[in-house]
């Protein structure tokens, strides 16, 4: 078995072609599957939020995304064979879209944005079939007739795969909530991956990503945001890799 436990949730210890392969399974089976992609400040927010907890429990699959998370492993000596980060998996979804016939729903994003996303990979993947997007407004989680607006887009598009960019843990909720409504295969929640495909936040050099730097760079791109998010409250990873270690 590939899931292995680590820290306050399990990890499917898998490279990234084996994600792509797993995912094309689980698109086969018509299951209303879903994915999470856990980091440091996802660690974090499981060890209190415990809606978050029972989300993680049923997710089909639960891929690190991080250098960090891979660095912990190795402390604890069952080390995670590779890092699948969300805007890495994004594109190569796309392509093995393009490549399948598959169909796929951008939901997130600030206005525009999961659209202009659309239009790049669309040009970038030829094949790809993005059946439609919609950047929800603020608070949308709270307004019953958007909520019905949106699962009847979703479902009207007869898609196979749904990305949902709104954040952990908004993304994880709505999905888990209504997955069995929206009836679509594999829905994953992927952060600022169409920010990042739309050019509307640049990401961090490759050799940053690699290295374990790239939330540094996120900080110099959003700080207002970054620096409470990554200097004060992830900095909890700290007491959670001792709390965890003979786990």
């Amino acid at each position: 078995m590939s899931r292995m436990k680590f820290m306050n949730t399990e990890i499917d210890n898998l490279t990234m072609e084996e994600v792509l392969l797993k995912i094309k399974s689980l698109i086969k089976e018509e299951k209303n599957s879903y994915v999470v992609t856990p980091n440091v400040d996802h660690i974090v927010k499981l060890e209190t939020d415990e809606c978050l907890q029972k989300i993680y429990k049923e997710a089909n699959l639960i891929l690190a995304d991080g250098k960090p998370l891979i660095w912990i492993s190795k402390i604890y000596r069952h080390p995670i064979k590779e890092k699948v980060s969300g805007a890495d998996l994004f594109p190569k979804l796309c392509k093995l879209a393009a490549e399948n016939g598959y169909k796929m729903f951008f939901l997130g994003a600030a206005d525009g944005i999961a659209a202009k996303a659309a239009s790049k990979l669309v040009l970038k993947y030829p094949g790809l079939q993005v059946a439609d997007t919609y950047s929800p407004p603020f608070g949308f989680e709270k307004d019953e007739n958007e909520i019905n607006k949106i699962l009847q887009r979703i479902r009207e598009a007869n898609i196979h795969i749904l990305i949902v960019g709104l954040g952990c843990p908004k993304q994880e909720k709505f999905i888990y909530k209504y997955r069995n409504i929206m009836n679509v295969p594999i829905s994953l929640g992927l952060g600022a991956c169409f920010d990042f495909q739309a050019e509307a936040i640049k990401r961090a050099p490759r050799w940053m990503c690699d290295c374990g730097f790239e939330w540094l760079y996120r900080i110099t791109q959003e700080p207002n945001r970054m620096i409470k998010r990554y200097l004060i409250e992830d900095k909890r990873i700290i007491s959670l890799v001792w709390k965890y270690r003979k786990v």
